[in-house]
């Protein structure tokens, strides 16, 4: 089968996903005829989670597009804020996200999260089954056809990952409603209703709580609030 050559230029927020050679002015890349547009992207490194539209020859296609020899492809990045159709904004984080998972729980976001590794399929079903969007930094699993929706979470600090989904996905914050073990919401508790969870300190020096409608953790503003008012802040600040 003859190679079909096109010329591709990646948008400059995808470049860390492809080789340097690829990250200026467009580039040429043979083709086999008969992939699809987005297993092209793909093979590139670019997760189509990333991508928000691919323009060949100034006219927007589809991933399902296969591409002609000589056509010149804009592979582009996400708008931002991101808009996903069909369900209310909700996530799924895995294993190594932990932190980020609750530092949203603790602005008010659903994120659903997977403290043990269950492997990509169940990830993929699980983000199907309930129509959440997959944040991962693993690219194979943001690359199975399954998911409902994913994003790929760019940096390895937790500050840089909440603040760039929240960019991203501009989601309704609503602090200090869900529990951060759990995701269960939130509601007043009295300190009697508490009081097998409450240390004699903390028994003696706190008389607002909290309680998880799930799984029944207590919550008072304790020794590490000041953190966490931090956290809140800045995100309601950038939002």
């Amino acid at each position: 089968m003859n190679a079909t050559e096109i010329h591709v230029e990646v948008a400059p927020e995808l470049h860390l996903f492809v080789p340097a050679a690829r990250r200026g002015a467009a580039t040429a890349l043979a083709t086999d005829g008969v992939s699809t547009l987005g297993h092209v992207v793909e093979s590139l490194g670019v997760p189509l989670t990333e991508v928000g539209a691919l323009v060949v020859d100034d006219r927007e296609v589809p991933a399902s597009h296969v591409p002609a020899a000589g056509e010149r492809v804009s592979v582009r990045a996400v708008d931002r804020p991101q808009h996903v159709p069909g369900a209310p904004l909700r996530f799924l984080l895995d294993v190594h996200l932990g932190t980020l998972a609750r530092r949203l729980r603790l602005l008010g976001v659903d994120a659903a999260y997977e403290s043990t590794d269950i492997g990509d399929p169940a990830l993929a079903a699980r983000s199907a089954a309930e129509r959440r969007v997959m944040l991962s930094r693993d690219r194979g699993l943001l690359r199975r056809r399954e998911l409902w929706a994913g994003a790929f979470v760019y940096s390895t600090r937790p500050e840089e990952q909440l603040h760039d989904v929240l960019d991203r996905f501009a989601p309704e914050l609503r602090p200090w409603t869900r529990c951060t073990a759990c995701n269960g919401l939130l509601r007043a508790a009295t300190k009697e209703e508490v009081a097998d969870q409450l240390k004699g300190g903390t028994q003696r020096s706190y008389d607002v709580f909290a309680q998880c409608t799930a799984c029944g953790r207590a919550y008072w503003k304790g020794a590490h609030h000041e953190q966490l008012e931090a956290i809140v802040g800045r995100a309601l600040k950038q939002r």
